[in-house]
């Protein structure tokens, strides 16, 4: 990679391990380790301070470390999806700039709590993982525009869903959901409620609102 270069695309390499060498480029600004069969990540990242892409997506990780949270710069977009992570860092809160997350295809039981504190995000992807509720914490993405939630375990969200004023789209594809909270309808720049594959609600009566806003998509 040339000296002057800010991007490192290592997509797709087999690297098994990432060379010490990477993290002595500490100038990058976007790094691409996806498809790497990585299981293990060092704490070196850490002194990627100026990344604003950092793409972890497509490998076998279980665990982040810490220093994660260090990336001060990170501001654009951070995909972790496709791994095998159970729960993030708590330390990953401090990631306040950022504006996208993709933990999906994980291994998620419980909604990590570090990401409630990310009050920068305006995109959040947590689809295709074991998730049987969301925290009440969510309501704290006061930024956020997308959440989606495809092909979890949700019976129902937490009515702190109504706080996330910015919100334009709600994807809850293939979850069992039995109860929907009325805020959902209140929501006043919702453009999609995405309900298909869902056939164990039993629609609320403030769901023919959002029918007539044309916000609905449904079976």
């Amino acid at each position: 990679m040339p000296d002057n270069s800010s991007e490192l695309n290592l997509w797709n390499k087999q690297l098994g391990r990432v060379p010490d060498s990477v993290w002595e480029q500490t100038e990058l600004e976007s790094l691409v380790l996806a498809e790497n069969g990585l299981s293990e990540l060092s704490e070196q990242i850490g002194r990627m301070k100026r990344l604003r892409m950092l793409d972890l997506g497509h490998n076998e990780l279980t665990w982040l470390p810490e220093s994660v949270a260090d990336i001060e710069g990170l501001t654009d977009f951070l995909y972790l999806h496709d791994n095998r992570l159970t729960s993030l860092p708590l330390s990953l809160g401090r990631l306040t700039k950022l504006r996208y997350l993709n933990i999906s295809e994980n291994a998620f039981e419980v909604f990590p709590e570090c990401v409630s504190s990310m009050s920068g995000l305006i995109e959040l992807r947590v689809s295709d993982n074991r998730l049987a509720s969301l925290s009440d914490s969510i309501g704290r993405l006061s930024h956020l525009r997308e959440l989606h939630l495809r092909n979890n375990k949700l019976t129902s969200l937490p009515e702190t869903v109504g706080m996330l004023q910015e919100l334009r789209q709600i994807d809850l594809r293939g979850n069992p959901l039995t109860h929907l909270p009325a805020e959902i309808a209140a929501l006043p720049r919702l453009e999609k409620l995405d309900l298909r594959w869902v056939d164990t609600l039993i629609p609320p009566v403030w769901i023919t609102d959002l029918e007539a806003r044309g916000c609905l998509v449904y079976r």
